[in-house]
């Protein structure tokens, strides 16, 4: 006799059904006595009904697999024209900062030296916003050249002062050492050269990070109060003191483009000045003929904020 598994019948309730439809009673009994299982049409049929449950259930996965795929497919067919069309738009209205131009730009923010007063009695130094920490203060002006030869890099020079100083008018009463009521003003002068590189792009708008290298003059001009009313081909009451350094330092920013050809921006900077305590290639000292110094000297630390306008040119 054939012997059945009634825990397959149990996980196959449809088999289980084709088997009491199709199989005798005695079919499904284990064998007895140690007789050996019959080859009777119950077994034939059981067979029989196991085959077709295997090709039922292969079919409804299969047709599981064909609605997925279907699916993709129709997903594709709408997806897919809408992303060739967009890329089509960025191939006929490419960025204009893809291709090599050159940018002219303008900027004005502000220049702090956090570390450096122009005296003991004049901190935080003069900005449209007001004092700014401890240091000196001032605002600053410029323009750049900026030669972008690809997507990613661009090279150029620029030049930054500060157009109008702090001043403190009582600078010799306190710490001078000449101690006459002189007024003292330090003003800044930037040359060099920069590079950019460019991580984040779109049509209209990048982000950017780049270095700056060059040559840094120091003015402090000490004017003094009390001085006599001379004519002028017999001097001037007002005697600067110049110290030429180098800086370097890290800058990072983002621009805006409103059209094709205008730009505006946003820069931040750090920068280190390396500034020589006497006169570059001498022994000779900065002071001036009545023993005011230069007061800045060493080692500087300036942070500047700037926001720029410029004008893209096509090459």
């Amino acid at each position: 006799m054939i012997a059945v598994d009634p825990a397959a019948e149990a996980t196959t309730p449809k088999a289980f059904t084709l088997r009491r439809a199709f199989c005798p009673v005695d079919a499904r009994l284990r064998p007895l006595n140690g007789s050996s299982p019959a080859t009777s049409h119950g077994a034939i049929a059981a067979a029989a009904a196991d085959a077709y449950v295997g090709r039922e259930m292969l079919g409804h996965r299969s047709a599981k697999r064909r609605r997925g795929l279907w699916l993709v497919a129709a997903l594709a067919s709408l997806l897919g024209p809408r992303a060739a069309r967009a890329q089509e738009m960025a191939e006929a209205h490419p960025s204009p900062l893809d291709h090599p131009h050159t940018v002219a730009e303008l900027e004005a923010g502000i220049v702090v030296l956090p570390n450096a007063p122009i005296s003991a009695s004049n901190r935080g130094g003069a900005t449209p916003l007001g004092p700014v920490g401890n240091g000196d203060a001032t605002v600053q002006t410029g323009m750049h050249l900026i030669y972008r030869a690809t997507r990613d890099w661009a090279i150029g020079a620029g030049a930054l002062f500060a157009p109008s100083p702090t001043s403190d008018t009582n600078f010799g009463s306190v710490g001078g050492a000449s101690r006459l009521s002189r007024t003292h003003s330090r003003s800044y002068l930037f040359l060099g050269g920069e590079g950019r590189y460019f991580p984040l792009r779109s049509r209209w708008f990048e982000g950017w990070v780049g270095i700056t290298v060059g040559g840094l003059v120091i003015g402090d001009r000490f004017a003094t109060n009390t001085a006599p009313a001379l004519p002028s081909i017999l001097g001037t009451n007002t005697v600067t003191v110049g110290t030429e350094g180098f800086a370097m330092g890290a800058q990072m920013g983002a621009n805006y483009l409103i059209t094709d050809q205008w730009v505006i921006g946003l820069t931040l900077r750090g920068d280190a000045w390396f500034l020589p305590a006497q006169k570059a290639f001498s022994q000779e000292t900065s002071c001036d003929p009545i023993g005011d110094c230069p007061t800045l000297t060493g080692t500087v630390a300036a942070f500047e904020v700037g926001f720029s306008v410029g004008y893209r040119i096509p090459l």
